[in-house]
């Protein structure tokens, strides 16, 4: 009974440890290496049963070989102990290296579906999940199911059994015996119940303070030039120093538990044996035990203690990896992404783009675009004005699906394109946005995006219509200079220029550009103008102008704002109207024709 209690004591807190759906959800990760795990489980089995064994030839060796004289023999069992002993070390190295091994084959198929899934995801997620949050689930999470094979379940299973047979053994050698050496485990229970409870809250700590980590140094050493330019770097350090005295609270409250437990149950086993000897030397003086037992009930009872000291531990290894598993889970369930991928695949499109009554919204109904329609003849260029807010590159990111419109269609040659194929659809449709964003590595590998159908010469060729084959030549490796992380080391103008580049390699038939120039000196500004005229040659093109030369090389003009078209026509027919582009353009173009006259 009171075995079964500790057993019992150091399951998990809550339901999650044996929530059988969530670990047979788990499991089927294992189903690939099936003959792995059911090969784990049979050296857990076989484990159990070699515990006992070699404290039983050592009694048998002393009580009857040692004690009868028997040299013969005793050089012969000697051997077999020697023999069971390399046997069961080998056997050990094995199920430690397969349980570890399945765990970390099982950990790269989950982080490769996880990652797979973020991909997929709608834009909408990243909008409002922090991205040191989803580092940690496809990271540190995914290490915590590692643990649920190669020190949880599996452990625990062999660590039961090798209890359940040293029991076993015990109780046949001396049931008496075997009752006064586990007087103890009340107490054990009681204490092992602290230790898993306290372990437990400080891992949910530690695992809640790793993702605030995560998440704010993410954000902050991306947004470091904001921070320094606003001198908030003694703030935000602050900040910092609070999230990590958390992670450090947390991991000392589990130090502490363990610093606690560990020494107790070395006291329980110290007392357990000490219970063995006083009971054993009453049955010596009186004839009714024998040296053997005494020393055989020395190692059992190491043994047993062995896998008690560290169950509940592996117990509470096991439930942080059961609710990792639930985190990750999470995001493999969840169901905001582009989940239907039509059939219509062309290789080229001629480039008509309509929208239809479409309205939008980032969020519920907080509509951002409210019956936007318009439409653009193959080779035709749109220009979009309007405020800041007025939903311009809400237009731009619906045409290749990046988010779903909440009513109305956008057709592209007139199929809706949600009929299209997704990689048939993008790889038409070239963007280049205000906000360039390259990767760490090559120029090459940015403007190309590693895809290798994509020659060197092709690259080359493009820089050179672009105009920027010059200035690559010029830096240290030319094309294979590597730009560092988001481009950090080149001016705003050149990482615009590159994604021209790129744009240009794909050779789209709808180009969607957002014409972004703030902050560019004259001679970047004189090449992006070039480049935008070698882009928008020949195809459909649609661009939030911020240029009065873009504005009048459009053939029409739409002006939005509030998420509503209020206007659209030519640049001469739209100021003859003096409505709100007119307005607009007094504000914000005109000005800049004066400031340049």
């Amino acid at each position: 009974m009171y075995l079964y209690r500790l057993i019992m004591s150091v399951k998990a807190p809550s339901k999650k440890v044996f929530d059988l759906k969530l670990l047979k959800r788990v499991f089927s990760y294992a189903k690939p290496y099936r003959g792995s795990l059911i090969l784990s489980v049979v050296l857990a089995i076989v484990l159990a049963v070699l515990s006992p064994v070699r404290p039983w030839l050592i009694q048998l060796t002393v009580d009857k070989y040692i004690r009868g004289g028997l040299l013969n023999a005793l050089v012969i069992i000697t051997c077999i102990q020697i023999g069971l002993l390399l046997a069961e070390t080998a056997l050990r190295f094995y199920f430690s290296f397969i349980t570890s091994w399945l765990g970390q084959t099982v950990v790269k198929d989950i982080r490769t579906s996880v990652y797979k899934k973020i991909l997929h995801l709608n834009l909408s997620q990243f909008d409002k999940t922090p991205i040191g949050t989803l580092t940690t689930r496809t990271i540190n999470d995914i290490e915590a199911v590692n643990d649920i094979f190669s020190e949880g379940l599996i452990s625990i299973i062999a660590d039961m059994l090798a209890i359940i047979a040293i029991l076993a053994v015990m109780f046949a050698t001396d049931w008496k015996l075997t009752l006064i050496c586990l007087l103890i485990l009340p107490v054990l229970v009681i204490v092992t119940r602290w230790f898993r409870n306290s372990v437990n809250i400080s891992f949910q700590r530690v695992r809640n303070a790793v993702a605030q980590l995560n998440a704010f140094v993410q954000e902050h050493i991306t947004g470091m030039p904001i921070v320094q330019a606003f001198a908030a770097e003694d703030r935000e350090y602050a900040k910092f120093k609070k999230i990590n005295r958390e992670h450090r609270n947390a991991n000392i409250r589990a130090i502490f538990a363990y610093s606690v437990f560990f020494p107790f149950v070395e006291i329980m086993l110290a007392i357990s044996m000490s219970l063995m000897i006083w009971w054993s030397a009453k049955g010596a003086i009186a004839g009714e035990a024998t040296v053997g037992t005494m020393i055989a009930f020395l190692l059992y009872l190491n043994l047993l203690f062995r896998p008690l000291r560290f169950i509940a531990d592996k117990f509470n290894v096991l439930q942080m990896g059961m609710v990792a598993s639930e985190r990750i889970f999470r995001v493999l369930d969840n169901d905001d992404t582009i989940t239907k991928d039509g059939a219509y695949a062309p290789a080229t499109i001629a480039g008509k783009v309509a929208f239809k009554n479409v309205w939008f919204a980032y969020s519920e109904e907080n509509y951002v675009l409210k019956n936007i329609s318009f439409s653009i003849a193959p080779g035709e260029k749109l220009a979009i004005v309007g405020h800041t807010g007025s939903g311009k590159t809400s237009v731009i990111s619906l045409i290749n699906r990046l988010y779903h419109i909440r009513k109305g269609a956008i057709e592209i040659d007139d199929v809706d394109i949600e009929e299209y194929r997704l990689n048939a659809l993008r790889s038409n449709i070239g963007v280049v946005l205000q906000d360039v964003f390259l990767f760490s590595g090559s120029i090459l590998e940015n403007v190309t995006l590693r895809n290798e159908d994509i020659s060197r010469e092709q690259v080359i060729h493009a820089a050179k219509l672009i105009g920027m084959h010059d200035f690559i030549m010029k830096l240290p490796g030319n094309y294979d200079y590597n730009v560092m992380e988001r481009g950090g080391t080149l001016s705003l103008g050149q990482r615009q220029l590159l994604s021209f580049i790129r744009a240009l390699l794909y050779n789209p038939s709808i180009l969607i550009l957002d014409e972004a120039t703030s902050s560019i000196d004259t001679e970047s500004e004189q090449l992006i103008q070039h480049a935008i005229d070698t882009l928008i040659e020949g195809r459909t093109s649609i661009i939030i102008a911020h240029r009065l030369s873009t504005i009048r090389k459009a053939n029409k003009i739409m002006v939005l704002d509030r998420g509503e078209i209020k206007e659209v026509g030519t640049h001469s027919e739209l100021l003859g109207k003096e409505g709100f582009y007119a307005k607009l353009y007094e504000m914000q173009f005109a000005k800049v024709t004066r400031e340049n006259g």
